[in-house]
């Protein structure tokens, strides 16, 4: 597999939520930034949700 295959295809697991495989240092903590992004993520949703939309009277 070329370079840019490995690139691609640690990008495409990524994207599907799966943990990098590499002992890469790199890919470790693209993932683990990833896992922080979605961590935010779920926890600005759930804020969100909680509140409610509809004006006060």
């Amino acid at each position: 597999m070329t370079p840019e295959e490995e690139t691609d295809a640690l990008l495409d697991a990524l994207g599907r939520g799966q943990s990098p495989d590499s002992g890469d240092p790199a890919a470790r903590l693209l993932a683990a930034l990833l896992d922080d992004v979605g961590r935010r993520r779920s926890a600005v949703s759930q804020r969100r949700s909680s509140v409610s939309m509809t004006p006060s009277t």
